[in-house]
């Protein structure tokens, strides 16, 4: 069935500007972003397929090559898709961000949407002046956290450039599991002896999980 071929008032835009876009399915609401679907299948059937086969969150994670390699899924839809997910990230972000920390809450808040797809991990460093107010957001590295990778001089060199008063680090494990291995340890304490030394402080060392987090500055006693 074509999308033609659905009466007027049943098909998926005329339903949003009646209703609303609560109103709709999910993948009425798909419909609506990919606009168009093939000879052979019409956009909704199209977007239940790829909502029922996949879900939301699975379709969420889906790269650009994998996006494309569905049939029907070419490489304008796959960009919808992709551009679809990300900009809701980007929004519930906007909504949870904040420029002052007051505690580990705070960073997971503001960096679990952009860390918790990420297959590798990553280290940022935060810079705060003496009121805890965000200076800079750094990311130092991306992939497996070692000592090799984290050296004291990329990490303090943003915030001796920004005058910060204190700094917290960040860094996801895509496992899930935010407990820290002996290698964050170890490299948090190499951190923690430079700092001493620079004469600024590391406030925190968070660790994101799937839906939590590690704080050091809650659990471990400097």
């Amino acid at each position: 069935m074509r999308i033609k071929d659905i009466t007027k008032e049943n098909r998926p835009r005329e339903r949003l500007q009646r209703f609303g876009p609560e109103a709709l399915a999910d993948a009425e609401l798909l419909a609506i972003i990919l606009q168009k679907g093939t000879v052979k299948e019409n956009v909704i059937d199209m977007s239940n397929r790829l909502i029922s086969k996949y879900g939301l969150d699975k379709l969420s994670e889906l790269s650009l090559k994998e996006l494309q390699e569905i049939d029907g899924i070419g490489p304008a839809k796959a960009m919808q898709i992709l551009a679809l997910f990300e900009f809701n990230k980007r929004h519930n972000l906007a909504k949870t961000n904040k420029n002052r920390i007051s505690s580990a809450k705070d960073i997971f808040d503001r960096f679990y949407e952009k860390l918790k797809d990420e297959k590798q991990e990553n280290f940022v460093v935060i810079s705060l002046n003496n009121k805890n107010w965000i200076i800079s957001e750094e990311t130092i590295s991306k992939g497996t956290v070692d000592n090799t990778i984290i050296h004291p001089r990329e990490v303090f060199k943003s915030a001796i450039k920004n005058s910060a008063s204190k700094i917290i680090l960040v860094h996801n494990h895509p496992s899930g599991d935010p407990s820290p291995s002996e290698m964050d340890r170890k490299i948090t304490d190499k951190l923690i002896e430079v700092s001493d030394i620079l004469g600024i402080p590391i406030q925190d060392h968070v660790i994101i999980g799937d839906g939590k987090y590690w704080s050091w500055r809650e659990t471990v006693s400097y």
